[in-house]
């Protein structure tokens, strides 16, 4: 095709067409395997080369550190507003939420169902126009909060982090990035955690990136549902039961295609 359409709608967004061409090469038949990506085991060698690999492109592009593990969910964004609350909220501690826009407001209410949530800051009166300065975000932060919560992105009300936000030392900050990971460099280190669901930059919908720090795991309380535990996905490789598979694969591709073709994600952002 001469002319492709780019989908700027909700859902999912435009893959490169080398991904897509390389995913439809594979489709029928692996080389070497005999069988389709959407067929194999994901405890053959195979897949296990491709999550490896998938977990190393993104440590690369993103400069992750060793203190930082990456998982690979299910569920999107959304299941992510209740599993952050679930492991990281305690009895003891208030999670605080910055709200910039509606997905902002829809982590909270979310977090809400769960036990309390403060909304430390927000413009929702001014319809959602800015993102607070650091020095806001000093001000309203409370020091004994369980986490600070941020959405880097808001894709409906247009309202972005332009770059990493910096809070109070020793407070753990936590970030929506479903909709710009891999659109810039991301100091990672100063982060708890961040999720993003894959459908905008990083590959197909079905699987959620989510990038957490070690430290934080031995905070998690017991007795939560096993697949809402991040440890489960930490222990076992994000292997605990079935992953998504082919989704898996597709960020695979993407990752490489954003290392070896475009440059990395310094390169990326001069694009964008």
């Amino acid at each position: 095709m001469s002319s492709r359409p780019f989908n700027f709608s909700a859902g999912p967004a435009t893959l490169p067409l080398t991904v897509l061409e390389q995913a439809q090469h594979d489709l029928v038949s692996l080389p070497g395997v005999g069988a389709s990506p959407l067929e194999v085991s994901h405890r053959g060698s195979w897949f296990g080369e491709v999550l490896a690999e998938a977990k190393a492109n993104l440590r690369t592009l993103l400069a992750i550190p060793d203190t930082h593990h990456i998982v690979f969910c299910q569920g999107g964004a959304t299941q992510q507003f209740a599993m952050v609350p679930m492991n990281l909220g305690t009895r003891s501690r208030t999670p605080d939420y910055v709200v910039t826009g509606a997905w902002g407001s829809k982590a909270v209410a979310e977090a809400s169902r769960l036990g309390d949530a403060r909304v430390a800051w927000t413009d929702e009166d001014d319809g959602y126009a800015r993102v607070p300065d650091d020095g806001e975000l000093a001000d309203v932060a409370a020091t004994d909060a369980a986490y600070l919560h941020v959405t880097t992105n808001e894709t409906i009300h247009g309202v972005e982090f332009p770059v990493d936000p910096s809070v109070v030392d020793g407070l753990p900050l936590v970030a929506d990035m479903s909709s710009d990971l891999l659109s810039r460099p991301v100091d990672v280190a100063r982060y708890g955690l961040i999720y993003a669901g894959a459908q905008k930059n990083v590959g197909p919908a079905g699987v959620t990136v989510v990038i957490v720090r070690d430290d934080l795991l031995g905070d998690i309380p017991d007795g939560l549902p096993t697949m809402l535990d991040y440890r489960t996905f930490v222990e076992h490789d994000s292997m605990f039961n079935t992953p998504p598979v082919f989704a898996i694969y597709v960020v695979m591709l993407v990752t490489r295609w954003l290392r070896d073709d475009v440059g990395g994600v310094e390169a990326q952002q001069r694009i964008n």
